[in-house]
């Protein structure tokens, strides 16, 4: 199934997601917050819980639901089981399915985790002037393990991932600034230039996402990335858990200004 165009309305966009569309949700719905989903058994939503709240950069928490809910405030009417593009499922630590419907899998003690997500923010730097070179490309945005790792919690650990856009050397101010000001959706970069710097060896070969070209005069950016509870489910292996794919977010219904500070 394709759409001609993304669609502007957030009901939209996740009625075209829940008819089949499996695209990146970058462009969709834009100055509508995005949000990464982790869900997984209640047994292990403490843990989930406290990796938030200890690493608040890269798995800035929106919302959570009660066990076995698959509703949330972020869209009332969405339904977290059909409404994204595309999932992840998970079954100790290691990937078996990537569906566009988990409504067979849904059982009564999952909880599901709303995180922020940096497709928020490219409204933001689009409105400063600040080109996004993986929505001009029709690519999905570059994403990389780091060597940094993050706090641990009760079981879980793992990895920064991060996601990366190039960006016009002169602007990087800017999008040092706007970012900066929106920490619920990852806020300012974690570093930016030699991708070395964070353990990166070749930007062109990103472990999610797709590879996005730099113009003459950009800077690779590094933001803090909602991947990396994946990477931390790699690493500590759950007996289950479902996702968002990587670049494919639930479009919520809340405008990316609420997350904005002055």
């Amino acid at each position: 199934m394709t759409a001609t165009l993304p669609a502007a309305d957030p009901a939209a966009a996740r009625a075209h997601f829940r008819d089949g569309l499996a695209v990146p949700s970058s462009g969709w719905a834009p100055g509508h917050t995005q949000a990464n989903l982790v869900v997984l058994p209640r047994e292990w939503a403490y843990d989930m819980l406290l990796f938030g709240q200890r690493n608040p950069q890269p798995v800035p928490l929106l919302d959570v639901t009660d066990a076995g809910s698959y509703r949330t405030a972020l869209a009332p009417d969405a339904d977290l089981r059909s409404d994204l593009p595309r999932y992840r499922v998970w079954r100790d630590g290691e990937l078996v399915a990537e569906p566009t419907d988990v409504t067979d899998l849904w059982t009564p003690d999952l909880v599901a985790f709303l995180i922020g997500c940096s497709f928020s923010f490219e409204t933001a730097l689009l409105d400063a002037g600040v080109p996004v070179r993986n929505i001009e490309q029709g690519r999905n945005v570059s994403m990389y393990r780091t060597d940094r790792q993050c706090r641990p919690a009760g079981r879980l650990s793992g990895p920064l991932v991060v996601s990366m856009r190039p960006v016009p050397g002169s602007t990087v101010a800017t999008a040092v600034q706007v970012t900066g000001r929106m920490p619920q959706v990852h806020g300012a970069p974690v570093h930016v230039g030699d991708p070395a710097g964070l353990g990166i060896a070749d930007l062109a070969q990103p472990d999610f996402g797709d590879p996005v070209e730099l113009a003459d005069g950009d800077v690779p950016v590094f933001w803090a990335c909602g991947v990396t509870p994946q990477a931390a489910l790699m690493a500590s292996r759950p007996p289950f858990a479902i996702t968002h794919a990587p670049g494919h977010m639930f479009v919520t219904d809340v405008p990316d200004a609420v997350y904005r500070q002055l």
